[in-house]
Order: C-alpha cells, then sequence, then structure tokens
C-alpha cells in the first residue's frame, strides 16, 4: 500500500490568484488543512493517470491535506489492506475492484456511520455490487451485475418538475458517446450548490444513466440530459448527489471519466465544495459566476502536477 502526502506549491497557489472564482480561499493560515484519504489502486478507468488530477484539484483550494492509499493490484492478497480511516476527515474513492476483506468493510462503514465523510467519483459507483452497506453510501450504482433488485432507477421529470423512483425491471448502468453536457442544479440552497449558477457545461465525460441503489437519504443535487442523440438515455439523469449514513455524510458525482474530463471546471469545483461538505457539513468556498461555469462551453482549467505524481 502506498501512501504519501504533500500540500499546494506557492506556483498552483499563484495561479489561483489569477482564477480566484475556481475555489481559492481566503483562511487563516493557522487553521489545520482536512486529511483527505484518497483511495486507489484498481479501476476500470485510468487511475494512475486520474489520482494527481484529484489529489491536485484538491490541494489548489489550500483546504485540504492529501493521503493516497493504493491497494493492491487485482487479483492481489487484499488482507493487508487496512487503512486508517479514522485519522482523516474525509474519504474519497477513486476506486473499482476487488473487494476489500471483511474487517476493512467494517471498518469503513464504522468510520462513515460514526461521522466520517465520504466521496465518490465516477466509477467508484461501480464498485463493491454486493455490498450492501456501501451501496446504500452512493445511493444509486451501476454495472456488475446491479437490476430491480438493488433498487429504483432515480430520473428528474422536466413535466412534472420533481425526481421520479421508478422500479421497473432492467439492469443498473449506460453511457452514450463522451461528449460535453450541460448540468442543471436541482437544488440552489444546499452548500455544495449555493452560490454557483444554475446551469453549466461540463467538459467532455461520460454521462451516466440507468444508476440504481436502494436511494436511501437520496438528495439530487444536479442532473443532466442524457440525449438519445448520443446514444443516451433520453433521461435527465443525477450527476451530483448526497446521502446520509448514519452519522456521516457522503457526496456521490458521476463526473470525472479521465483527465480530460477532470480538466472540466464543473468538475473540479463541484468535487472542491463536496469533499469540504462530507467532512465538515460546510462549503465556505467562494460563489462561481456564470462568468466562470460557462453554459455556451465548457470551462476547463489545466491542473500544474507536480514531477513525482504519478
Amino acid at each position: 500500500m502506498l501512501r504519501f502526502a504533500t500540500s499546494a506549491s506557492a506556483a498552483l497557489l499563484t495561479l489561483f490568484c489569477v482564477l480566484p472564482t475556481t475555489g481559492a480561499l481566503a483562511q487563516d493560515d493557522a487553521r489545520q488543512p482536512i486529511k483527505v484519504l484518497l483511495v486507489d489502486g484498481q479501476n476500470n478507468h485510468n487511475w494512475r493517470q486520474t489520482t494527481p488530477v484529484i489529489r491536485q484539484t484538491l490541494l489548489d483550494t489550500g483546504l485540504f491535506a492529501v493521503t493516497v492509499a493504493t491497494a493492491p493490484g487485482k487479483g492481489e492478497d487484499m488482507s493487508g489492506f487496512a487503512p486508517r480511516f479514522s485519522d482523516y476527515a474525509v474519504v474519497v474513492s477513486n476506486y473499482n475492484g476487488d473487494d476489500w476483506s471483511e474487517s476493512t468493510r467494517k471498518a469503513f462503514e464504522s468510520y462513515v456511520s460514526g461521522g466520517g465523510g465520504f466521496v465518490a467519483v465516477h466509477a467508484a459507483d461501480n464498485s463493491f455490487p454486493s455490498w450492501l452497506e456501501y451501496n446504500r453510501m452512493i445511493g444509486l450504482g451501476g454495472w456488475g451485475g446491479r437490476s430491480e433488485k438493488d433498487g429504483p432507477y432515480v430520473r428528474w421529470k422536466e413535466d412534472m418538475k420533481r425526481f421520479t423512483r421508478d422500479r421497473q425491471a432492467g439492469s443498473g448502468g449506460t453511457h452514450g458517446r463522451r461528449v460535453p453536457f450541460m448540468v442543471v442544479v436541482r437544488d440552489t440552497d444546499h452548500a455544495i450548490t449555493r452560490g454557483l449558477p444554475r446551469s453549466w457545461m461540463q467538459n467532455v465525460d461520460e454521462l451516466y444513466g440507468k444508476l440504481r441503489g436502494p436511494a436511501e437519504n437520496l438528495h439530487v443535487l444536479a442532473t443532466a440530459y442524457s440525449d438519445p442523440d448520443t446514444n443516451g438515455t433520453g433521461e435527465h439523469e443525477p450527476i451530483l448527489m448526497t446521502t446520509g449514513y448514519g452519522q456521516g455524510r457522503v457526496f456521490h458525482t458521476t463526473l470525472g471519466h479521465d483527465v480530460e474530463a477532470m480538466k472540466g471546471l464543473a468538475f473540479q469545483i463541484s468535487l472542491q465544495r463536496g469533499v469540504q461538505w462530507a467532512a465538515t457539513g460546510a462549503v465556505t468556498q467562494a460563489a462561481v459566476g456564470a462568468d466562470v461555469l460557462t453554459q455556451d462551453q465548457p470551462a476547463v482549467r489545466e491542473l500544474v502536477l507536480p514531477t513525482d505524481a504519478r
């Protein structure tokens, strides 16, 4: 298991002075950073490329200290993978792979139910289809044999102006072609979305559809229309959502298929805010205007990664 922690460099903080609305914070230098554990090691997506981007996206705020825990590879012995979750305010998952050991699963359940934060990024909602408590945390998931047995589809119905739960038979998880798409906020009063524009474009990404699961305590913050012209579902699908699991807060984003998708400010800003909320229950980051999160075309920001980023 590989772990490392770092902090934002002066050059990166200077970059945020140029783009202050992307999440730079005026904060007390004496304030302790929020400790984040970022889990990777297996994924059907290229975690070796995306983990450094997730890490730097968080570090660039000046809010977080990030440690990476890398699980053994596919088919390897997982018994020694036992992160000390309680050392961190929030766990961010960039993991989709083999089951963790029973003791690690139980430790994670206790951590989140006891008040620890959790953030599931993109394919993290593909993982652990048979682990009920994990699926209760993320609310909705896809692939891995998920079906009506696992819970309903949840969609926004524009004609009804509300979310519906559809329990029809069918598999869980699909996506069309990777394209830019519009993200529409459905709750403008939540701490994560408060102060953001009502809608904005995400950079080229997978738009997950037909996610299904327990959907307990599920609160969908934003959706995107999955256009049939790009092999989508024709539904307004959940994109950003939260759940409560015991005393813990969970933020689930389906954005972030690859590095190109993670260049989108839609991904970066929502992740920064979602991680802070999951860790603390509040978001202190600045409001972001429609001149930054734009509707006409996706706003992107190239990250400057440290030379030791894998």
